[in-house]
């Protein structure tokens, strides 16, 4: 059955205080302040289409956007809850390696983690979910007023302690975990989903080209992702290694996106002097999308922070997703560590 929607993108999200780009928004955000916690998890809606707007899957509602920091280097493996995000974004952090985000709403697992830093590329990608609940442990000092102004609720582990607790079996920093009920209940006006640019359906009729697996570095991290015909899903490996989940079996997705972006040096850096990358999702550039077995050359925009992120063929046509999973790989044609 073809699931092709074009979408229109109407969200109430506003840019932090820190200009990017000439196509970044150099507009102060307004009121990002955390709200109270509640008991009560969000209400959910309808959906008229059926189909969710981060996967194309059947959805009777749409529920509240929960976006996860999550640690991803071999100390923090495997995760939990990974299995279960509707996207998954792989971002540069510091000397080249990587974290993810994972945005939760058609399902929510009872847990996830481990449950690390927020960086500044967070809070420019964060609009695009309208105002989500975001997850993540501590932020530089200098850092705290851009959260605050944010487009989104903090629930990190400062702001809703009670809804995190360390995994046993794990050492810290890389055994803070979280109870996304609570975390949710930390959040009780968070964005529902709504269409954030993605479309899906059939494939285009032309453009794509077999492939059995594909590659993409950061500095100092490799990911390969395989197409299996038996899953349906492109299988996910980090740095030669299969990318397993806490819960059992390898990470996979229906559809993964490397879309290509500027990483350039942000005003913020570690305490070993290492600058923190900022991703600039704003603008326009190029990207593969991957489906199906095949490799699509594929054009994405971002016309603003407030809006969502289009993807469209070579000659201008809509680059469907596959229904189910998405992850998309913010890389850079020629990776440097800023």
């Amino acid at each position: 059955m073809r699931l092709t929607r074009m979408i229109t993108v109407s969200l109430a999200g506003m840019a932090v205080l820190l200009p990017v780009t000439a196509c970044s928004s150099d507009e102060p955000a307004a009121g990002g302040a955390p709200q109270p916690t509640e008991s009560a998890a969000p209400a959910e809606e309808p959906t008229p289409e059926n189909l969710h707007p981060f996967t194309g899957r059947p959805a009777e509602r749409l529920r509240p956007v929960l976006a996860v920091k999550i640690e991803n280097t071999a100390a923090g493996k495997p995760q939990m809850g990974l299995k279960s995000a509707d996207i998954v974004y792989v971002t540069q952090v510091e000397a080249g390696l990587t974290r993810l985000i994972a945005v939760f709403s058609s399902k929510i697992p009872a847990k996830v983690g481990p449950v690390r830093s927020a960086r500044i590329s967070d809070l420019h990608l964060a609009p695009m979910f309208g105002k989500p609940a975001f997850a993540y442990s501590g932020a530089q000092t200098k850092m705290l007023p851009f959260i605050a102004e944010a487009s989104l609720f903090d629930v990190s582990d400062s702001r809703v302690p009670g809804a995190y607790y360390r995994e046993p079996g794990r050492y810290a920093p890389y055994n803070l975990f979280a109870h996304t009920r609570k975390l949710l209940a930390g959040a009780p006006k968070a964005s529902k989903a709504a269409d954030i640019g993605f479309t899906f359906g059939d494939p285009p009729a032309e453009g794509g080209v077999d492939r059995a697996s594909y590659s993409v570095r950061w500095p100092a991290a490799r990911f390969t992702f395989r197409w299996s015909e038996a899953k349906k899903q492109w299988l996910i490996w980090q740095d030669g290694k299969k990318d397993m989940a806490a819960e059992g079996g390898q990470l996979g997705a229906s559809t993964v996106v490397i879309q290509y972006t500027k990483t350039e040096r942000s005003q913020f850096h570690d305490k070993n002097q290492s600058y923190t990358p900022l991703v600039n999702t704003v603008g326009k550039g190029s990207a593969i999308v991957l489906r199906d077995g095949k490799a699509y050359r594929a054009r994405w925009e971002r016309e603003s922070e407030k809006g969502g992120t289009t993807f469209t063929t070579q000659s201008g046509e809509p680059m469907n997703f596959a229904p189910g999973q998405v992850w998309v790989a913010l890389a850079s044609r020629k990776p440097v560590t800023p």
